[in-house]
């Protein structure tokens, strides 16, 4: 194996673990942002766990901060919730954050 087939190999396997890292941390932050929105929606145990389940899949649905944010604003709306876009849009960033860190410490 030439020097440039095995950086290559080492630039492979670096991608392919960045973008699993990726994938952890983001399906990381979608639950805790189900979390948040399951509390300020009076759900606790079972139920608050459920709606964070509900809340990832909404982000397969639309694999963006878009699926989580539109899932979140309905629900929101229609249980009476006031919570601002600024205030959804600002806890997923820190969801963000929060969830690349605790991948970055190995939690």
């Amino acid at each position: 194996m030439s020097n440039f087939d095995k950086r290559e190999e080492g630039f492979e396997k670096k991608f392919a673990h960045d973008e699993e890292l990726r994938f952890k941390a983001h399906a990381r932050r979608n639950k805790l942002v189900g979390l948040w929105a399951a509390e300020k929606l009076g759900l606790t145990g079972a139920a608050a766990e459920a709606y964070a389940k509900d809340v990832v899949t909404a982000d397969m649905d639309k694999p963006d901060s878009d699926g989580v944010f539109g899932k979140l604003r309905r629900d929101f709306d229609e249980k009476g919730v006031a919570q601002s876009d600024h205030q959804i849009r600002r806890t997923i960033e820190e969801a963000t954050v929060k969830a690349v860190a605790e991948i970055q410490a190995g939690q």
